[in-house]
């Protein structure tokens, strides 16, 4: 990371401006919650979005194909551009979270992403009251789509980071996560793994239960493939690079309990810490499955597909802006995680292309254990919003450090 080019800069106190919008992002946040949408087409959400960046100096962009917010914050001075993101799309869960804002249309914000989207507003009203004093751009990325089928990389495919005419030096964005409020976890390299989907299915030829040497069972070798790629996550995977695969489908046979069906299928959701892994299993989950099959005189039939990549944080780029909000926040503000975590993010598309850095904000209500609350995708999970001025000011103060310091 450069020194900075103007040591001499005055940082803004945007925890205090941050304090002050406080009521106005709870309300907007409550809003979104009580209208959760799902996947890229979040009409409502997007509308709801402009209308609360109505006023403020930005250029507002629509996404072409699917329902994105594009907004650009272009400084005072001359200067390189920063990105900051929030997702918006909640999960198809019904809500049982006991909250007075709750949603009523079996949808649910149980990931949060109601408070990312808010706290990028409140990042953008930050930012914007110091816009003589920014040298550069800030992008602001509202993204859809995070839960599925992925928003991320349709905005890229639209030109986000082309959006002020040159790419961006870094990307920062947030996450909440049961944790004590306030603080930020963060971890350099991988900090949340890739997932990809496996579906397998072995071809055989149907028959009577009572006879099954007149058929070609596909059950046996569908079951033998299931144990062997358990036994090859822990024998051709480092331990130290490892893969996760996890056997959520088995089906077979829809007809009456003595009919061999012609056709059995597995579907497996795997993780993977780095993309080296995740393409090395596909290679290995089709030799495992075709050999087996054809041992049996079936075929298989192999359909793995990346739905998110590792989400890989830059070294330089995460120490930079740990040390920022310390430095913003208070020394007990961050913490360091020693593991990445299983889950997966498609943040990750953007961390592929820029520099930068995800960390997940504690966001637990006061008093309540994080370790016992209810967790992210929960029907009954909550998330305190009194969070959202820290959420912004940390979002704010990276993209204004980091502009003084490029």
């Amino acid at each position: 990371m450069a020194e900075s080019r103007n040591p001499q800069h005055k940082s803004p106190n945007f925890l205090s401006e941050a304090d002050a919008i406080a009521n106005e992002l709870s309300h907007l946040r409550r809003t979104l919650h009580q209208n959760p949408e799902l996947g890229n087409h979040l009409p409502q959400t997007q509308a709801t979005v402009i209308e609360a960046l109505n006023g403020l100096p930005l250029e507002v962009h629509r996404g072409k194909n699917v329902s994105s917010v594009v907004a650009v914050l272009e400084g005072g001075k001359p200067g390189p551009t920063v990105l900051l993101r929030g997702d918006m799309d909640a999960l198809p869960v019904r809500e049982n979270s006991g909250e007075e804002f709750s949603s009523t249309n079996g949808n649910m914000h149980a990931c949060g992403h109601d408070l990312h989207t808010s706290g990028l507003v409140g990042a953008a009203k930050l930012l914007s009251a110091h816009q003589d004093e920014l040298p550069g751009k800030v992008v602001f990325m509202f993204q859809p789509g995070e839960e599925g089928p992925g928003g991320a990389k349709p905005m890229l495919d639209e030109g986000l980071l082309e959006v002020t005419g040159e790419r961006p030096v870094a990307a920062y964005g947030f996450h909440v996560a049961p944790g004590e409020p306030g603080t930020f976890a963060y971890r350099s390299g991988t900090v949340m793994a890739g997932a990809y989907n496996l579906s397998i299915t072995v071809h055989g030829k149907g028959g009577h239960g009572s006879a099954p040497q007149s058929s070609l069972d596909p059950v046996p070798p569908l079951t033998e493939i299931a144990s062997a790629l358990q036994n090859a996550v822990t024998r051709q995977f480092s331990v130290f690079d490892p893969v996760v695969a996890t056997i959520t489908q088995l089906e077979a046979g829809t007809a009456a309990v003595n009919v061999i069906g012609d056709d059995a299928r597995l579907g497996a959701t795997v993780r993977a810490m780095s993309r080296e892994s995740g393409d090395k299993f596909g290679v290995v989950v089709h030799r495992l499955a075709e050999n087996i099959a054809a041992a049996h005189g079936c075929t298989a039939e192999v359909e793995f597909s990346t739905l998110y990549p590792p989400t890989v944080c830059n070294q330089a780029e995460t120490e930079w802006a740990a040390e920022a909000l310390r430095n913003a926040l208070g020394e007990d503000s961050t913490r360091e995680i020693p593991e990445p975590r299983m889950g997966s993010e498609d943040f990750s598309f953007v961390l592929e292309e820029i520099p930068g850095t995800f960390m997940f904000v504690g966001a637990s209500y006061p008093g309540v254990d994080p370790m016992t609350q209810p967790m992210n995708h929960s029907a009954e999970v909550r998330f305190d919003d009194a969070v959202l001025p820290t959420q912004s000011a940390a979002l704010a103060t990276l993209a204004f450090e980091r502009l003084n310091a490029a």
